[in-house]
């Protein structure tokens, strides 16, 4: 017998005009200009909600494998997310680098805790073989 995968959420947004246009939720919790990276442009970009999608979600990836290692993290983490968007003469491709900040947590547990969480992060799962990922702890 094999589990069946049990949807917890599904996200949905409307987008128009690619890096020049608007991306909207249905919900209007997400309603947004966008722009290229670099441009005078008024509104985000791609890379930019990849970074805090990501960082969001290795948060709390992180509070539960402290809570599966047993450690507690008496205050947040704080993660500063890089997400590089890279070219070379195959075509575009990503780069992410992730420098978290445990506070109150010695190295080697947060280093523990850290690799953990990049283990059961969804974000870290999709992009996990396929761009180049840094983590560092701070």
């Amino acid at each position: 017998m094999t589990d069946t995968p049990h949807r917890l959420y599904t996200a949905h947004v409307h987008t128009v005009g690619g890096r020049e246009g608007t991306a909207r939720s249905p919900d209007g919790r997400l309603d947004l200009r966008l722009s290229r990276p670099g441009s005078a442009g008024d509104g985000t970009n791609p890379e930019q909600l990849f970074a805090a999608g990501w960082s969001a979600c290795f948060e709390g990836a992180m509070e539960r494998a402290a809570r599966t290692l047993g450690i507690a993290l008496r205050r947040p983490p704080s993660i500063d997310a890089e997400i590089g968007l890279n070219q070379d003469d195959s075509g575009f491709f990503l780069s992410a680098r992730l420098t978290i900040d445990v506070p109150d947590l010695d190295r080697t547990l947060a280093e523990q805790v850290v690799a953990a969480a990049h283990q059961i992060c969804p974000y870290s799962k999709a992009t996990r073989g396929n761009i180049d990922v840094v983590l560092t702890v701070a």
